[in-house]
């Protein structure tokens, strides 16, 4: 069905004519990579990443295994892995927002395996998993504590969805002095269209998205990461 209405050629076509517009007025620059990265998996819970659900995304048998391509990277360098999902209580959802005037946020219910972390990504003890209630992953969350707690100036950003919840947190990454990266072939949507749109747009104005085996050829070329002993300067 997609394939039937979705002309990816043509909108490479207008992709490549934009990025010349950009090019021409100073937009595309590259942030580069720091010395500390984190990683954030954006609503890669059961929800997204499995079908059957209304926020069900296309591709994930491509994306799942990208992802945990560069998390496993992670994994061996230890660097801080932060997995989100959302979800809102379904005793009478005095959580839920304005957003749900839009979108059927009352299919999200805690409580639920749909909220659950795919277990497919392997999601190790140490790492934390938070419940978020709106598009990014920093509103309302204590993301950015986290990340300046462990120093990281290098944030990854993998998941779903590339039109909300990926597109915010990206931004939001890049407001708050990160430097913000995407691995190409790790983020999904339901929409034909809006993971290629979306990632030319935030790789014009708010992070750089390059390409898998680059993100990963970073993470393996990195100081290993020394884990924050928190009991040694306990009182």
């Amino acid at each position: 069905m997609s394939e039937e209405i979705f002309d990816l050629e043509l909108l490479q076509k207008m992709f490549k004519r934009a990025k010349e517009i950009h090019t021409e007025r100073g937009f595309q620059k590259r942030v580069g990579y720091g010395k500390k990265p984190g990683i954030i998996t954006v609503d890669l819970a059961n929800a997204w990443t499995k079908p059957g659900h209304a926020f069900s995304c296309e591709n994930m048998e491509e994306v799942i295994p990208n992802v945990r391509r560069v998390l496993d990277a992670a994994r061996e360098k230890n660097v801080p892995i932060f997995h989100s999902t959302t979800g809102y209580n379904p005793n009478g959802y005095q959580d839920i927002g304005r957003w749900a005037d839009k979108i059927p946020l009352d299919e999200l219910k805690l409580g639920e395996d749909w909220l659950d972390i795919d277990e497919r990504l392997n999601p190790q003890k140490e790492e934390v998993v938070f419940v978020k209630k709106t598009a990014s992953c920093f509103n309302g969350t204590p993301l950015q504590y986290w990340l300046t707690t462990h120093g990281v100036d290098t944030l990854i950003v993998v998941g779903a969805t590339a039109c909300a919840c990926v597109r915010h947190t990206c931004m939001d990454s890049t407001e708050l002095g990160f430097r913000t990266i995407v691995p190409e072939g790790t983020i999904a949507d339901r929409v034909p269209g809006a993971v290629e749109w979306n990632l030319f747009d935030i790789d014009a104005k708010f992070g750089d998205v390059d390409p898998l085996d680059t993100v990963i050829n970073y993470l393996k070329g990195i100081d290993t990461i020394q884990k924050r002993d928190v009991t040694a300067n306990s009182v």
